[in-house]
């Protein structure tokens, strides 16, 4: 027997995600519910193969459910996830709710796993944000190396970040500039085809947007309050996967052969850097793929102690339903979940 598993958003992209990921990593799963909205009710949705139809979030009884992956966006967490957690199922949430709460742990299996067994406090892990999990996965095998001090990073983000109609709104604007209709800008503050935009989620008072806040004390929480990171993320007109220009200066030296030999050998990480033309990793060779990648790895001379990094991952994977799925999997091999009876 194995586990009854709930997917909170499972007709949205990272919910369709996860149920691809759940089938293909072969997850104990006894029984699967996909749930969504009362306007989404029987919408059918694919699970191995097998076509499941949804139930509606607010009649469904989760009292002998063990697992709930939730990604229905932050407002409906916020409602539902401590009331599904007081009903026993332990909640991983894909929304920004409780990253920021001491008492929710924020995981990414390949850094800080030991961290899950503060799911006890409320029953409730969460999942980073997308260009997070992906920076952290590439920055804490050097961090134990050498100690990092300082990150800069500047992420190009894919349209699918902002979802269906982020994905809608380049596909149509694309088509349409060839037929010379406008650009209209919906989703997006601007024209996203043919463009790049530097502003992600809303502005903060101090000039950084809220998606670059998220990087900066995410990464923080995952792997070091003390290290300093400042961010810059921009919008471009790719559909899915996450790149990352980063930065990193070091306590103590590290020559990029080390870096690349270090990275090799860490969990969750593809090494592709050969120094010619296409000898690196591009968003569309990430997609469909578990792996985060890295490439460009170089020396920055400029700092005592620097290295330069690209690093790229298909964001609806290991930036949300991939990372998921791995902290239910953690939970299990660390003996925390007990197979249903």
């Amino acid at each position: 027997m194995g586990y009854r598993v709930a997917v909170v958003g499972a007709t949205g992209n990272v919910g369709r995600e996860m149920l691809n990921i759940l089938d293909e990593r072969e997850f104990p799963v006894d029984e699967l519910i996909p749930l969504a909205s009362r306007r989404s009710q029987g919408t059918e949705v694919s699970f191995g193969d097998k076509t499941l139809k949804c139930q509606t979030l607010d009649t469904f009884d989760f009292s002998k459910t063990d697992i709930c992956l939730m990604s229905a966006g932050g407002d409906v967490s916020k409602e539902w996830s401590p009331r599904i957690a007081a009903q026993g199922a332990v909640v991983i949430d894909n929304s920004s709710a409780f990253r920021y709460d001491q008492d929710v742990p924020l995981i990414v299996p390949e850094v800080n796993a030991d961290a899950i067994s503060g799911y006890t406090k409320k029953g409730i892990i969460a999942n980073p944000n997308c260009s997070t999990a992906q920076l952290v996965v590439a920055l804490k095998p050097l961090h134990d190396a050498a100690k990092i001090l300082r990150v800069v990073v500047s992420t190009y983000q894919s349209v699918s970040g902002a979802g269906k109609e982020g994905m809608d709104e380049l596909w149509n604007q694309t088509k349409g500039i060839y037929v010379n209709d406008a650009a209209e800008a919906k989703k997006f503050s601007k024209q996203i085809a043919f463009n790049v935009i530097p502003h992600i989620d809303v502005f903060m008072d101090d000039g950084y947007t809220k998606e670059e806040w998220k990087v900066m004390v995410e990464t923080k929480k995952i792997l070091d309050p003390k290290i300093k990171l400042t961010c810059t993320a921009v919008r471009v007109p790719v559909f899915v996967g996450h790149s990352e220009a980063v930065n990193i200066e070091f306590e103590r030296p590290i020559s990029a052969d080390e870096a690349r030999d270090i990275l090799r050998e860490a969990p969750g990480i593809l090494v592709v850097d050969k120094r010619e033309p296409g000898g690196y990793v591009t968003p569309i060779e990430c997609v469909g793929d578990y792996a985060t990648f890295v490439s460009r790895i170089r020396e920055d001379f400029t700092v005592e102690n620097g290295l330069s990094l690209w690093v790229v991952s298909d964001n609806l994977r290991k930036g949300a339903a991939l990372n998921a799925v791995q902290i239910a999997e953690s939970l299990i091999n660390r003996g925390f979940l007990k197979k249903a009876a």
